[in-house]
């Protein structure tokens, strides 16, 4: 029992010591909402300084009377009607008869005063006397009263808030993006989120929760100082409804709407933690387009919605911007991550798209319906991989691009329909599609530095439209286990600038998307300008290109996308290599070991291969694509020509070989071959005791 007294004691002693140390804040004048915050931490705020803090956090602390300026004359047409809306209000609020009269001129001079600077004609629809309850329990005079009013107004309650309004038809793809069977039964019944959540959202649920549960919720909502965090609370509203929701099937449209419409009013004190933590939760799992695109649903500015806004009445899902999606998967391993899937026809496609799209041809869905279902199962798949190995490319988030021309998008939209209907939650499209994409990237590349630009759109070669893969590979090859094929793209690097010579390093990123490898970055320097080009051969155009953080660049002119820099270690053109049974070549009796692994070229890209070892020689077969089981012998060195084996202490996967010959003079390098092989110790360890025995037989 002690202990428990002790507890208690210093409970609070801590309790007195922040107590204090806020009390002492506040007198010192001058305090603003980030101090009060890192005092506070969320506790309970003390009754007795509350209507300081919520004016420091409406920011009319120390603000002068707004209404001095007026006559105080109450003649406005519908002066009897806010009359009788403020003794209803003061009604319900039970004030002492000695201060009822005051809070009553108090009240109405507010709203009079408020309809008169704002030009706006009090209606019985309207929630402002709700807005008032909370500020008049503070006991504040009238000034300050006006003061935090109009703050709120003005900060918290978004322009539009009328029946059909813009945050109506936000609310519905915000609801629709985390909670799509609810959103769809809704729907189907024909209840739009103003017919229950109007006065929610115009009077901060005061209309609906008890008194003592509003105050409470606005010492959170006012500290945390977010305009856009009412929708989320609305949202958590109707998640925590969802199971008595969805048993109404049988219900009438009026019933449910009454029922959603006073859920609030359940909401007790200690459900306000959980309340705002899983609306955080949410927020967080929520694209920021939803706040950026909409900031102008809030604030002061007389100036109504521009014209060109999305009208989000007609919008299917939630729209996100373009610089988000390419901003979302490089920033954050947590919070919202994309996964694109550009829905546009095949030759689009392939004449250039986002490097880390999915290819998924909404023409499919009409033209060929078990194709499409194939396709289909392949992104998910494909989503599903790219999650596991945590590639840049992967999200959980489905984000649908298509060309930006509405008549084209026609199918896309389907598309989209198909999986909402589906009930997938995380659906969204790209605003303005694909020609948005190119926009924006021409506008910050004018900004960029001049001589080299980085692009993000990579163009394909290869069979013109193949499904459920984004480097012109069959869909059957993305099925054989070989981890995702569809997930890799060939990356493009464009070069701008006014001279031919090329930087002499570039930065590449290169992800391994069959293997979950840490993310490898590495610099490899570029061969010498005279460096013989060829034409790809169709084999090597299915070579897989591993996307990164950045793109992976092959360096040419935009034109010349398909043209390989050749490495000097490279052998002649495909048709002349041998072809082997992969499987025939591991059981030969004089393979010491055998390394599956990915070839690495200098353009970054990559080709799954196999370093066979024998008593003398090192050997890459490298896999055929489109023959399962089946590779070309790459190359063929020589043990002992072997003249240095390094790795990168920070990417210890990825291998370089150089090849040559040692003399006095010096050591000549004849080639240099790369290979990021998996748990690269113990293959290299093993070929490097291999080349001490041949250089030992040597020796001897």
């Amino acid at each position: 029992r002690t202990s428990t007294a002790m507890a208690e004691t210093e409970e609070a002693v801590l309790q007195g010591s922040w107590d204090r140390e806020l009390a002492e804040a506040l007198d010192s004048g001058g305090c603003d909402l980030e101090t009060v915050r890192n005092i506070i931490q969320g506790r309970e705020l003390p009754a007795q300084q509350r209507a300081q803090i919520w004016k420091i956090a409406l920011n009319v602390a120390g603000k002068g009377d707004s209404l001095a300026s007026w006559d105080g004359s109450l003649d406005l047409p519908e002066q009897s009607l806010i009359h009788s809306r403020c003794q209803q209000l003061l009604d319900q609020l039970s004030v002492p008869e000695e201060s009822r009269d005051a809070a009553l001129a108090d009240t109405e001079a507010v709203i009079t005063f408020y309809c008169k600077s704002r030009n706006i004609t009090f209606t019985p629809d309207l929630n402002w006397p709700h807005l008032l309850r909370p500020l008049l329990g503070l006991q504040l005079p009238r000034s300050d009263l006006y003061n935090c009013f109009y703050a709120i107004m003005n900060k918290y309650i978004p322009r539009d808030c009328v029946p059909k309004g813009r945050p109506f038809h936000l609310y519905r793809l915000l609801l629709q993006y985390h909670e799509p069977e609810l959103c769809s039964f809704l729907d189907t019944k024909k209840i739009t989120p103003d017919s229950y959540a109007i006065s929610w959202l115009g009077s901060l649920f005061s209309s609906h929760c008890p008194p003592e549960v509003t105050q409470a919720m606005w010492d959170v909502y006012l500290q945390q100082a977010d305009p856009f965090l009412i929708f989320f609370l609305m949202l958590i509203i109707l998640v925590n409804a969802k199971d008595g929701i969805l048993a109404q099937e049988g219900d009438g449209k009026e019933e449910i709407v009454k029922m959603l419409e006073s859920s609030p009013a359940y909401l007790e004190c200690e459900d306000l933690e959980d309340l705002f933590s899983l609306a955080h939760y949410y927020y967080s799992k929520t694209p920021l387009s939803l706040r950026k695109e909409n900031q102008n649903l809030f604030g002061s500015s007389l100036v109504a919605l521009k014209e060109e806004e999305m009208d989000l009445s007609q919008a299917l899902c939630l729209p996100v911007s373009v610089p988000e999606i390419l901003q979302a998967n490089q920033l954050q391993a947590e919070g919202v991550r994309f996964f694109v899937v550009d829905c546009r026809p095949a030759e689009q496609y392939n004449a250039g798209h986002l490097s880390t799209a999915f290819h998924l041809d909404s023409d499919l869905m009409l033209q060929n319906p078990s194709e499409f279902a194939l396709s289909v199962k392949s992104l998910l798949e494909a989503q599903k991989q790219s999650l596991e190995s945590g590639s840049v490319a992967s999200g959980e988030h489905l984000c649908f691009m298509g060309s930006g021309r509405e008549e084209e998008d026609m199918y896309m939209n389907m598309v989209l329909a198909h999986f909402l209907q589906k009930n997938k939650e995380y659906v969204s499209i790209a605003k303005g599609g694909f020609m948005a994409l190119q926009q924006h990237l021409a506008d910050i590349n004018v900004e960029g530095p001049d001589n080299v630009y980085v692009h993000w759109i990579v163009s394909t070669s290869g069979p013109r439209g193949s499904i459920g893969s984004a480097d012109g590979e069959s869909v059957n090859g993305a099925g054989d286990g070989k981890g995702v094929k569809s997930l890799v793209n060939k990356m493009t690097f464009a070069l701008k600038s006014k001279s031919v010579n090329v930087k002499e390093k570039v930065i590449s990123f290169i992800e391994n998307t069959s293997t979950p490898v840490d993310r490898l970055s590495f610099t490899l320097p570029w061969p010498e300008k005279e460096t013989p080009e060829r034409h790809v051969s169709s084999s090597d155009r299915v070579g897989k290109p591993y996307r990164g953080v950045k793109p992976v660049f092959s360096i040419g002119d935009e034109e010349e996308y398909d043209t390989d820099e050749i490495d000097s270690s490279s052998m002649s053109d495909d048709d002349r290599k041998e072809v082997v049974n992969i499987q025939t070549w591991i059981n030969k009796p004089d393979i010491k070991h055998h390394v599956p692994c990915s070839e690495v070229k200098e353009t970054g890209h990559m080709f799954p291969s196999h370093l066979l070892v024998t008593a003398t020689h090192m050997y890459c077969l490298r896999e055929i694509a489109s023959r399962k089981g089946f590779a070309y012998i790459q190359s063929r060195q020589a043990l002992n020509s072997v003249v240095k084996i390094t790795s990168k202490k920070k990417h210890p996967e990825l291998i370089t070989f150089k090849f040559g010959n040692s003399s006095s003079s010096g050591v000549e390098i004849l080639a240099v071959e790369r290979y990021l092989i998996p748990n690269a110790g113990d293959a290299t360890k093993a070929i490097k005791q291999q080349i001490m025995k041949v250089l030992d037989a040597l020796e001897s």
